[in-house]
């Protein structure tokens, strides 16, 4: 397919301007003003409109397993609504059963992942040790995944102790990898929960209660630590507070390789939604929780310094019925929420709207850090010679997010009623259009697995 976008006002993490944009053969061929092109090549005006790369979403869970059953996304119905928010790749995770080999667990997300419509790819999951581990992490990487996260909470399914993980680190460091953390204390989180519990604090409120920020920034702090001792470059997941970034901070001062993210739900919602009956607040359970106002504050201005270097959605929706597991016990109800969809319009709205990150920022949050990360070395940038992925923003859209307009497959919506500016109004994956007019065509390929 040949396109043609005309009048583009380009906008790339590090500047901005004013050209046209060929696309054939799913790849950028030029970029120049006023180009021509043959008789059979579409044409797209994008007069008043920005032209930027495909959004990379480099932590998301489609199709995640849970007592209460699967996450209301699977591969198909997330990557779809994905596509209505912007995002042309997705980073999901593959995580093993205890005793299953991680190859195994490996062909078989690949497998499950089939018919995404986003490009996708895997963070791979150690949930133990074993002496084969080391060779299966070196197969891993030889087959293109180069990321893998480990779990310092949920102890009882798929988190590593301090030994296990030390292990991960140092493997990973020495092949030349990345590990990317969930930072919490999980011996001191379950302690809590059911210290709350067994005193009848059974509310979805005692979810955040019982796991702090100190709970997160100590994990934070040994993550740092330990991988400093085992040379390992480190990716810490949906960072919530204001205590963490402190210890990212001291990190980045030594030198150190510690990449770190948050989530739009952080930035932009905090601990008051626990306050109120089950149906309200349970949609809001999600790990870690939402925190303060002043931890908001402090994870915006993090962003604005280049402390925190992506935002990604952790988005794993459950319907209500599945929250439901958890009426008389929060330790039942399953964590997350979605947002897939969401996080281009959010971060538009409610950072570069209101000056708090600048339209590059934007770009370099949602894309071109994580391709640069994460080792999507054809994704992230509008240049000539990388995959057309390439998403054109009308900036004058309005919308409600509400459960009765949004994509994800799911009866709750953390961000109803919130209003935002700008949408996805062409989206275009790997040279082909995937979404018009904020329509997504009926006839999409599915997207390519991506070895980084």
């Amino acid at each position: 397919m040949k396109i043609l976008i005309k009048n583009s006002s380009i906008v790339t993490s590090e500047q901005s301007e004013i050209a046209d944009v060929y696309i054939e053969n799913g790849k950028i061929v030029k970029i120049g003003r006023e180009l021509s092109c043959s008789s059979d090549t579409k044409i797209i005006d994008a007069r008043n409109k920005f032209v930027i790369p495909g959004a990379i979403d480099p932590h998301v869970h489609m199709q995640l397993p849970t007592p209460a059953g699967p996450s209301s996304d699977n591969f198909v119905s997330g990557s779809r609504a994905a596509l209505f928010g912007g995002i042309t790749t997705i980073i999901d995770f593959v995580t093993t059963i205890r005793g299953q080999s991680i190859t195994e667990a490996l062909n078989e997300r690949i497998s499950e992942a089939d018919q995404c419509l986003t490009n996708y790819s895997f963070h791979i999951s150690p949930v133990e040790w074993r002496k084969s581990t080391e060779a299966e992490i070196k197969e891993c990487l030889k087959r293109g995944f180069n990321s893998f996260k480990v779990y310092l909470a949920y102890k009882n399914s798929v988190g590593l102790n301090d030994d296990e993980f030390e292990h991960v680190l140092k493997v990973v460091g020495k092949l030349g990898g990345l590990v990317t953390i969930h930072c919490e204390d999980g011996d001191k989180v379950d302690e809590l929960r059911n210290i709350f519990a067994n005193e009848g604090h059974i509310t979805p409120e005692y979810h955040a209660k019982s796991r702090p920020t100190e709970f997160e920034a100590l994990a934070v702090k040994k993550s740092i630590d330990l991988a400093a001792k085992n040379n390992c470059p480190i990716y810490i997941v949906h960072v919530s507070s204001a205590l963490s970034l402190q210890h990212i901070k001291k990190a980045h001062q030594k030198g150190q390789k510690v990449y770190a993210e948050t989530c739009p739900h952080y930035l932009l919602l905090d601990d008051t939604k626990y306050i109120g009956d089950f149906v309200n607040t349970a949609a809001f359970v999600l790990s870690p929780p939402l925190r303060k106002k002043e931890d908001q504050e402090a994870l915006w201005k993090a962003i604005s310094d280049g402390t925190l270097k992506t935002v990604g959605t952790d988005h794993c929706p459950f319907n209500l019925e599945q929250k439901a597991a958890g009426t008389n016990d929060f330790r039942k109800i399953p964590n997350g929420a979605g947002g897939v969809e969401h996080r281009l319009a959010l971060l538009y709205t409610y950072g570069v709207l209101e000056n708090k990150i600048s339209l590059n920022q934007w770009v370099d949050l949602c894309s071109t850090q994580a391709a640069k990360i994460f080792g999507l070395s054809n994704k992230g940038r509008i240049a000539v010679g990388l995959d057309a992925d390439i998403v054109i923003w009308n900036p004058d859209f309005e919308n409600t997010i509400s459960v009765k307009n949004h994509h994800q497959n799911c009866n709750l919506e953390i961000f109803e009623g919130l209003k935002t500016k700008g949408q996805a109004e062409t989206v275009i994956r790997n040279g082909e259009i995937v979404v018009e007019d904020g329509k997504i065509n009926n006839d999409v390929s599915n997207g390519d697995l991506i070895y980084r």
